[in-house]
């Protein structure tokens, strides 16, 4: 059995050591509340550095002039600590994401559109698709 000074959170949970903790891959678990607090954090910057290249890897976006009378839409950094089963950081997530709910209608956009195609365009398109032997 191990000592009760040397166990590391809740006695009740599976024991850890402080031996075990000083092999253990140490991530940050404080997920900051802003970016100037990640940009103090190697760890942080490193996540965002990652999203800022798989970024460029997939050709997302390209920088241009901010158009004449127009708003640009503004970004987010979002920060996650990554855990496994128990609960342990694995890694450190960071999102760059838009903040839509900036924008207002008839301003920033005039309508929504997403197209969707319905089951049975879908169904005819791969039919006539089968009978013409595409591959």
């Amino acid at each position: 059995d191990h000592p009760l000074y040397k166990i590391i959170g809740d006695p009740k949970s599976s024991v850890r050591t402080r031996g075990q903790l000083a092999n253990s891959c140490l991530l940050s678990s404080i997920k900051p509340a802003n970016v100037s607090e990640a940009l103090r954090d190697a760890d942080w910057v490193s996540a965002m550095q990652e999203e800022l290249d798989q970024f460029a890897r997939l050709k997302v976006w390209r920088l241009v002039p901010g158009p004449e009378g127009k708003s640009v839409i503004k970004t987010k950094w979002i920060f996650k600590n990554k855990k496994d089963e128990s609960s342990l950081v694995i890694r450190n997530k960071a999102r760059l994401v838009a903040v839509g709910y900036s924008q207002q209608e008839g301003i920033d956009h005039d309508e929504t559109f997403a197209h969707v195609a319905r089951i049975e365009a879908i169904r005819l398109f791969l039919a006539y698709a089968a009978h013409k032997d595409f591959t």
